[in-house]
């Protein structure tokens, strides 16, 4: 597959995120919009309904969090991390079986066995503790997706100081699951947006396909600023940004960034600023959007090129420009 390349002078910048724009309807409308915070970020569902279906999201955000949130210390992947005898549920299951298949696919670039190293370098659910390349090197053995396997709802580590990140996935799968929980409630038309990562079916209030934009990466912790780089219209879309705009911190002068490539141990460091992927799933999507930004924008493009049924927009620092690469199918998946 040919890969297209659009360059264009915009401000400096680091990362990239989804915002999602609806249009206002005065008229009254079956449309709703339920609004909250969930696995440490905001989740914005819109959807067409009879009644409304908060509640049961809730519930559905709840029943997920306890499978799968490392911040939760009685869920399944808690208890996992701690060595504890717990049976899997099929949320944990079926994360656990994507995770895999994606870490075989990159071979190894995606890896939910890297928590260790993330809690090193200071952005996981443990404290950080003092980088070492001696410390490196003792964890860098137990960072390798090989070394724990998936049996008769118990999973099973090869050492157990291994523990399990499913970060990379987790808001990805929680929209792919409440878009489900939509479909099953008889909806036809809804977004929904957990910390960035989207799920979109059929059209807005205003009759028209979703709008989502992609955001300028702007180096801005806050948040607070938000310039759209480009906007999307789709009816069917499950996508997904990863970037390195927000979570980093300085340290003896360098930038360390929230992205650690499981095969050195180290925060990624290289031109790519952010990658958002469309996929048949949004949890794919998500895998695949961090992948991407562990590998930097050349093996990214090859690797998407790679895979069925995806395809990349990526976000490049060229000096003091921005480039965009995104994959031929993605120009053709908008037309």
């Amino acid at each position: 597959m040919n890969k297209k390349m659009y360059s264009m002078a915009i401000c400096s910048a680091i990362a990239g995120l989804l915002l999602v724009m609806t249009g206002c309807d005065k008229s009254e409308s079956k449309y709703k919009m339920a609004e909250g915070k969930i696995f440490g970020t905001t989740y914005s569902i819109r959807y067409e309904a009879e009644e409304d279906l908060h509640e049961q999201i809730l519930q559905c955000l709840q029943e997920f969090d306890n499978s799968l949130s490392m911040f939760n210390e009685n869920s399944i992947i808690s208890r996992i991390n701690r060595n504890e005898d717990v049976e899997t549920d099929a949320y944990f299951e079926t994360m656990f079986e994507e995770a895999q298949h994606i870490s075989e696919l990159s071979q190894g670039a995606f890896d939910i066995t890297v928590a260790p190293l993330v809690n090193l370098w200071g952005f996981g659910f443990q404290n950080k503790g003092e980088v070492t390349q001696e410390k490196i090197d003792s964890l860098l053995p137990i960072t390798n997706f090989l070394g724990v396997t998936l049996s008769d709802h118990h999973i099973y580590k090869r050492d157990e100081r291994i523990m399990l990140d499913a970060s990379a996935l987790a808001k990805g799968y929680a929209c792919d699951i409440v878009a489900n929980k939509l479909a099953e409630a008889g909806c036809k038309n809804y977004l929904v947006d957990i910390g960035g990562e989207i799920v979109a079916q059929g059209v807005n209030q205003e009759g028209e396909k979703w709008k989502i934009g992609i955001t300028k990466p702007i180096d801005d912790p806050t948040g607070s600023v938000q310039e759209l780089e480009d906007i999307v219209r789709s009816g069917d879309i499950k996508m997904a940004t990863s970037g390195n705009y927000r979570n980093y911190y300085y340290k003896d002068g360098q930038r360390r960034s929230h992205t650690i490539d499981p095969r050195t141990g180290y925060p990624v460091h290289h031109n790519l600023l952010s990658a958002t992927v469309v996929a048949k799933s949004c949890m794919r999507a998500d895998a695949l959007a961090t992948t991407c930004m562990v590998m930097g924008e050349k093996e990214a493009l090859a690797f998407i090129d790679s895979i069925e049924d995806a395809e990349c927009y990526l976000i490049v620092a060229d000096n003091k420009e921005l480039k965009v690469l995104t994959s031929e199918g993605w120009v053709q998946l908008f037309e």
